[in-house]
């Protein structure tokens, strides 16, 4: 089955929507990368101190899927709420929806 790969960027509007990025992401990363089916996660810090570049790249839909639906229900999710995202999901299903990755 073919991967499925999120790009974009976090863009926070202030610099305690960028302090509460900075101090959730280090679990969400963790949790991310043990999950099966994840192939490569990386959330690193642009030029811009409150914005940051994502990239992730999953083996299948179904390990997409299951990743949004563990996010959905997580601290990073409640946490990080407000803070636009700004993604394009390539794949075979790509969904139509924001991500909360």
């Amino acid at each position: 089955m073919p991967e499925v790969r999120l790009r974009g960027y976090l863009v926070c509007t202030s610099p305690d929507e960028a302090r509460i990025v900075a101090e959730n992401l280090p679990t969400h990363v963790t949790l991310t990368r043990a999950e099966p089916g994840c192939l490569s996660f990386e959330v690193t810090p642009t030029g811009d101190p409150l914005v940051w570049r994502v990239d992730e790249l999953f083996r299948d839909d179904g390990a997409f899927a299951a990743h949004q639906s563990r996010t959905a229900a997580s601290p990073w999710a409640r946490a990080t709420a407000r803070i636009e995202r700004r993604y394009a999901v390539d794949g075979p299903d790509a969904p139509d929806a924001e991500s909360r990755a």
